[in-house]
């Protein structure tokens, strides 16, 4: 395994620090460590945010069929009102 020599200095909030070190404590190892994993794990469009994409694409048709429904129910409840009305 090749030595990581490199340094990088990131600006960081005092919250987002304390955020690190409290997953690094988690883990047992260190700030650098956690970024390192965490980083080398990522991989854009991992099968996580596939499903994700997928059931935002679900919930959009399932908006959408709701509102319709909806909007028949509405117009059935108006038409049976405007029924009793009369």
């Amino acid at each position: 395994m090749r030595t990581k020599t490199e340094h990088i200095t990131i600006l960081a909030s005092p919250e987002f620090r304390t955020f690190l070190t409290r997953e690094a404590a988690k883990e047992r190892i260190s700030i650098s460590e956690l970024v390192r994993r965490r980083c080398e794990q990522y991989t854009p469009g991992n099968e996580d945010e596939r499903v994700f994409a997928e059931l935002v694409v679900q919930l959009r048709e399932s908006v959408k069929a709701a509102g319709k429904s909806l909007d028949r129910g509405i117009r059935d409840a108006e038409s049976v009102l405007k029924e009793l009305r009369a």
